[in-house]
């Protein structure tokens, strides 16, 4: 009973509330689900797709040490592939072998198609808030040892960490983020 005190306390959760919305567990994270998928979303349109190559290694900046990190098409491949990891468990569907190892399907290039993928995987988002209950909710879904809301309230935190860095993208390319705006 402690562990879902906490879980609801989440800001989140509890700003879901205050504006009105039905203040169910389920209303509420898909509610979550949501404000991310506008923000990654409106950030991956807002990147040129001739910059969709661009990482800060490019920049050369010295002292700094950018070697290896991921593109900006990389970022939001990363960002659809996790969500799939992290909701296929909530929802039972099943998670592609070619999305393992973070970064989606090979062959998933253009903007178009790295926008559909991202669109799908928060589909998948809001299938897995929908299937959360009171009953459930703490529960862990088959092979797993987080509860459903855990895993569900991960993605979207995951997919936060790496709306920061796409917004560092595309500040690096003279771009402000549509929610700055």
């Amino acid at each position: 009973m402690r562990q879902l005190a906490i879980l609801l306390l989440t800001p989140g959760l509890f700003a879901s509330a205050a504006w009105g919305q039905s203040a169910t567990i389920t209303s509420a994270v898909d509610q979550e689900v949501t404000n991310i998928e506008k923000q990654i979303f409106d950030a991956a349109e807002a990147m040129p797709e001739s910059r969709f190559s661009f990482s800060p290694e490019s920049l050369q900046i010295h002292g700094a040490d950018y070697k290896g990190v991921r593109t900006f098409a990389e970022q939001v491949k990363h960002v659809a592939a996790s969500n799939y990891a992290l909701w296929s468990g909530v929802t039972g569907d099943t998670f592609p072998k070619d999305f393992i190892g973070g970064n989606g399907p090979e062959n998933v290039k253009t903007k178009a198609e790295i926008l559909k993928f991202l669109k799908d995987s928060f589909a998948l988002g809001h299938k897995a808030a929908s299937m959360l209950t009171t009953e459930n909710v703490l529960q862990p879904p088959e092979r797993s040892k987080s509860t459903r809301l855990r895993l569900t309230l991960f993605g979207v935190e995951h997919a936060y960490d790496h709306y920061g860095q796409m917004v560092e993208y595309l500040r690096m390319n003279g771009i402000v983020p549509p929610a700055s705006r």
